[in-house]
């Protein structure tokens, strides 16, 4: 079955069975009933009690009606006096206790959602992970089959996790249990379930940004004995990047966690070199990232304005680009070189306009350009740099011929290299020379390069 939709308000429950809805009787300023809320619980707890005590290995059978009093609960659970009436009942340690004993998928996903729901105030949350069995189960939790169950125990360590007061907790815990990788690897290689991937590549981005420390000790592990019958791979970084490739079929936009974490890799030595060794699956993530950019994003038909949604996936996709490209020492490709004149182009077409409505006075105040945006036009920029100095003269060539590539794209997008890239932007140009020299002189003009200096000249005052 599948879970209750979560961006609903939730119904409320009946009122007591004596037919009176004292004022005493609601949680807080809401017109839920502690009464139905007890009751509720107490059903849970005998079932629990009476199941167990029965022959079997655990709890099975959950009827419709409890199922859809608890998923009652579990909407209510969003409302933060309802959160706190639930820390004061103890629900947390009801709930591990059902967890702990639930041999039924559909029961421990709605017990999880519920302390998911409880763990997005700050002092549930602090409730929450305080209860150190609850914790170790949690993680045991991300070993299990059942998909929905996987995703609200995904969904409950990120709001965890992304908790100042206890992310150092669960940080400890994490790193205490070394089957927490693994799961998280087995499940980004094996799962199809595009929103559970999504979760997952955000819960692993967040640890990744969070705890530098375990990112390296994630880069790779040996296989436990004990798990010899299991795909134990817990290259975590190839584990990333099958995640991506099955999430680029269904939304290009869902790779931002998954480019983002890999991303971090590579700011840390040991992530670097593990991806661009032999053993490391650098080449295929260069791959897959410069298709993402020159075919998904950014494309010669869309608006400038095509930026303000894609910087969050351009800005870490070019920056691993950037990363890794030093290290491989792959091929350059025309496509790439496209994108990324095409990018900074459309950037300063942005801040045109941008200026353009500050001045009619519907823009920003001076002064407040969008720190996104400039930190991926610099990635952009260094990037382009970068391969207009290695570029060899087929790819120019190459590049001359394509019709999307018009002179003012060219201008525009080498005009933000100078003069921090000077000498990027005159390896390029005489390069070009011998190509497409119109092409070369109408650059020199517009960016006041002249051909007896190493040096562009100031653009006049």
């Amino acid at each position: 079955m599948d879970s209750p939709q979560m961006d609903r308000n939730p119904s409320p429950p009946p009122d007591r069975a004596d037919g009176t809805g004292e004022e005493d009787d609601a949680i807080g300023e809401t017109v839920y009933s502690k009464h139905w809320l007890f009751s509720t619980l107490t059903r849970l707890i005998q079932m629990v009690t009476e199941q167990d005590s029965e022959e079997g290995e655990g709890l099975i059978e959950l009827s419709d009606e409890l199922e859809e009093e608890l998923c009652k609960v579990w909407d209510m659970a969003m409302n933060k006096d309802v959160a706190g009436f639930l820390q004061e009942f103890k629900t947390p340690d009801i709930l591990l206790g059902v967890i702990a004993k639930s041999r039924n998928p559909r029961l421990t996903e709605i017990c999880v959602g519920i302390l998911g729901n409880m763990a997005c105030f700050p002092d549930t949350c602090v409730f929450v992970s305080q209860n150190d069995g609850l914790g170790a189960v949690l993680l045991l939790l991300l070993g299990d089959s059942d998909p929905p169950t996987l995703l609200e125990t995904c969904r409950l360590l990120l709001t965890c996790v992304s908790q100042a007061d206890v992310a150092p907790l669960w940080l400890e815990r994490i790193q205490q249990q070394t089957a927490t990788c693994s799961s998280l690897c087995f499940i980004m290689r094996s799962s199809t379930n595009v929103e559970l991937l999504i979760k997952v590549g955000e819960l692993v981005d967040k640890l990744f940004d969070e705890d530098e420390e375990l990112m390296k000790s994630w880069l790779s592990g040996p296989p436990r004995e004990s798990d010899e019958d299991k795909d134990t791979d817990q290259d975590v970084a190839s584990a990333l990047l099958e995640a991506a490739v099955q999430l680029r079929k269904e939304s290009p936009k869902a790779l931002e966690a998954y480019l983002h974490a890999l991303q971090l890799l590579t700011t840390v030595d040991e992530g670097l070199q593990y991806l661009v060794s032999d053993r490391g699956c650098g080449v295929s993530v260069w791959k897959l990232v410069c298709e993402v950019v020159c075919e998904d994003l950014c494309q010669p038909d869309d608006p400038p304005l095509i930026l303000q949604e894609q910087k969050a996936l351009l800005a870490p996709a070019l920056a691993l680009l950037s990363a890794l490209y030093t290290n491989l020492q792959t091929n350059i490709s025309s496509a790439l070189v496209a994108s990324l004149l095409r990018i900074l182009y459309f950037d300063d077409e942005n801040q045109l306009g941008e200026e353009s409505r500050h001045e009619s006075g519907d823009g920003k105040a001076d002064g407040e350009r969008d720190v996104q945006l400039q930190v991926l036009a610099e990635i952009a920029a260094e990037l382009l740099s970068t391969l207009l100095t290695d570029v060899p003269m087929e790819v120019v060539s190459e590049l001359v011929k394509m019709d999307q590539l018009t002179e003012k794209i060219w201008v525009s997008a080498l005009k933000t290299l100078l003069p921090q890239h000077n000498t990027s932007v005159l390896c390029f140009i005489s390069t070009l020379t011998e190509v497409e020299p119109k092409l070369a002189d109408v650059i020199k003009k517009e960016c006041s390069i002249t051909s007896d200096s190493n040096e562009p000249k100031p653009e006049p005052t």
